[in-house]
């Protein structure tokens, strides 16, 4: 049946008006309110945001001492590091374009970004600079390389702080107008070659207003934790635009593989992770009620059951049985109370998941256990969110709402389009593609396939170019697929479904590099790496039956035939996985094309 008027657009109503003309307004206005309070917090160390305003301001009469000026683009190679906030700051206080390499580039990779961006000036950290100088043979166009923090290049951080550190900073900003570049955003390139995301400080500026409304933002006491890749608009919106506009303090994590060990030290008042962070917190805690014991195990675990049968009845809107309510609320002071706590999360306003898809499975867990995670979506070219589930009204297994100011329609396949102030300039050098993309009203193309219901919120059934056609013509989420594997069993870490134009769906499975040693050791099984514990029988056959409970979920059409259990882990950045752990399809496809072709021969 055709799709209604009603069921093919939704609008998050007018958006809030940008009462600074730039991000560096908004940040100066930040410093001059907060002054001694804690900014950045690195470690041992610490900027005030008066500090943190004084070291953007020598960064920024140090570039223009080196000629760079409103518009140039100033390529940035650093890990999470406290430097990276003036560093950034005083280039856009120039109204200058920095933008963020991935650490794990290859000289290649890092040579088209920069040769693309057209920056003559980088700022490198000592780790990244051979890798860096490396990709200079082929940039003649660099001029200058500063060096953060050791020898080399062709300056150093501190010269470039000296150069001029009495830089009228508020003149230069005072120049800088909303629908001028503020970064560019390179895209993962697996479908081809990156593409630069033109944002301007009005799309971002209108991202942070339209965020603030749904959470409210408190004017002083924030905390937030920067742990993605500085090259990711997740990590950019979340971690640095927003808390640079509303005054959050910022907790560095220099190891995003420690972000779940780093949330007790910080308990943010607002957490956004990928799907895999909240999956690995989740096995994580499954892990330690299994390990209670049994006198403590069973009751909690009804609980646990009770309290995710109230979730899913609420969900649903159906009333909730007295008992029932009674059984989950008793568990709110024996046991869930102390896991959030235990976890960090017991001071947040608001949780967010996003950049893939969520099992639902594990939304419904940490709504039980009283963390209301709230999907959202967006992506680069929407400056990372255009979607998002309010607080207090979240409904599970869809992305939310449009955000104020942003409108969202479905073409005739059901591709997702959006319009609003925070839809990009345009890509980098590719005015074609940029045509492609967003039309003559403003509209743009998302290449992700969705539904809305009838409160206005968006579901995302998957990329339009990733649905698994089969063999006999029937359309299929691969996304859904996986997160069905996923949400059957914690030995689970990675699972890819493989089906296009074939008879039936196989699947690549990756395990858990902290689950399954943890699982096997309870099994008495003696390996403890995951390439020796994917080759044990007993973690294959454990991991069929969580297949088979899957395939029990899934249509017959959809269900898993054949699986491969692979002996490696794959890592953030690496060849399976993207630096936010989305998958790289066609390189895995590549990659193990021995592996599939093997599950497909009689």
């Amino acid at each position: 049946m055709e799709a209604t008027a009603a069921e093919r657009y939704t609008s998050g109503g007018p958006g809030a008006v940008p009462d600074v003309t730039s991000f560096p307004a908004a940040f100066l206005r930040t410093a001059a309110r907060l002054g001694g309070g804690d900014a950045v917090i690195d470690g041992d160390r610490r900027l005030s945001w008066n500090e943190l305003r004084a070291g953007a301001r020598a960064v920024a009469g140090g570039l223009a001492g080196l000629g760079v000026g409103k518009g140039d683009s100033v390529a940035l190679m650093l890990s999470n590091r406290l430097e990276f906030f003036p560093v950034d700051l005083g280039a856009v206080i120039l109204g200058a374009v920095p933008f963020s390499i991935y650490q794990t580039a290859s000289p290649e990779q890092i040579a088209y970004v920069v040769g693309d961006a057209g920056a003559r000036v980088a700022v490198v950290e000592k780790g990244f600079l051979e890798t860096f100088e490396k990709a200079r043979e082929d940039l003649p166009a660099i001029e200058q390389v500063i060096v953060l923090d050791g020898e080399g290049g062709t300056m150093s951080y501190e010269d470039m702080l000296a150069a001029d550190p009495g830089f009228d900073d508020e003149a230069a900003a005072a120049t800088v107008g909303l629908d001028d570049l503020l970064t560019l955003i390179y895209t993962s390139g697996t479908t081809g070659p990156p593409k630069g995301v033109e944002l301007t400080h009005r799309n971002l500026l209108g991202l942070v207003a339209g965020v603030d409304d749904l959470i409210s933002f408190p004017e002083e006491g924030g905390k937030i934790i920067s742990w993605l890749p500085a090259a990711h608009i997740a990590e950019r919106g979340a971690h640095y635009y927003l808390p640079m506009t509303k005054g959050a303090t910022v907790s560095v994590c220099d190891d995003p593989r420690r972000i779940i060990e780093f949330l007790p030290t910080v308990r943010p008042t607002w957490f956004f992770a990928v799907p895999r962070v909240w999956e690995k917190l989740k096995a994580g805690l499954e892990t330690m009620l299994a390990g209670l014991p049994d006198e403590q195990r069973e009751p909690a675990q009804k609980g646990l059951e009770a309290a995710i049968a109230k979730v899913r009845l609420e969900q649903a809107g159906e009333p909730v049985p007295d008992e029932l309510a009674a059984a989950a609320e008793a568990m709110e002071e024996k046991m869930f109370a102390g896991l959030r706590a235990h976890l960090g999360l017991d001071e947040v306003l608001a949780v967010n998941v996003g950049a893939a898809p969520t099992p639902v499975e594990v939304l419904e867990f940490f709504h039980a256990i009283g963390i209301p995670v709230a999907e959202l979506w967006g992506m680069s070219e929407t400056c990372g969110a255009a979607t998002v589930n309010p607080p207090a009204k979240v409904k599970l297994g869809t992305v939310g709402p449009p955000l104020p100011g942003v409108e969202i329609r479905l073409a005739d396949d059901g591709e997702v389009e959006v319009r609003g102030d925070l839809i990009m300039a345009g890509y980098r050098n590719l005015a074609e593609k940029t045509a492609e993309t967003i039309d003559e009203e403003g509209w743009l193309v998302t290449g992700d396939i969705g539904e809305i219901d009838e409160d206005g919120y968006l579901r995302i059934v998957d990329r339009k170019k990733e649905l698994i056609i089969n063999a006999a013509g029937k359309n299929m989420s691969p996304a859904s697929i996986e997160s069905h594997l996923k949400a059957a069993s914690p030995l689970i870490g990675q699972a890819v479904a493989i089906g296009d134009r074939r008879p039936y769906n196989v699947a690549l499975i990756v395990l858990d590099p902290e689950y399954a040693p943890a699982w096997a050791a309870k099994q008495e099984i003696g390996a403890s790496d995951v390439a020796a514990l994917a080759e044990d029988e007993r973690v294959i056959a454990a991991v069929d039956e969580a297949v088979q409970a899957a395939n029990a979920k899934m249509s017959r059409v959809e269900q898993i035939k054949k699986f491969r259990l692979l002996p490696e882990e794959w890592l953030p950045g690496g060849d399976e996985l993207t630096p936010t752990m989305k998958l790289k399809r066609r390189p895995i496809a590549d990659k193990y094309e021995a592996e599939i072709e093997a599950l497909y021969a009689r």
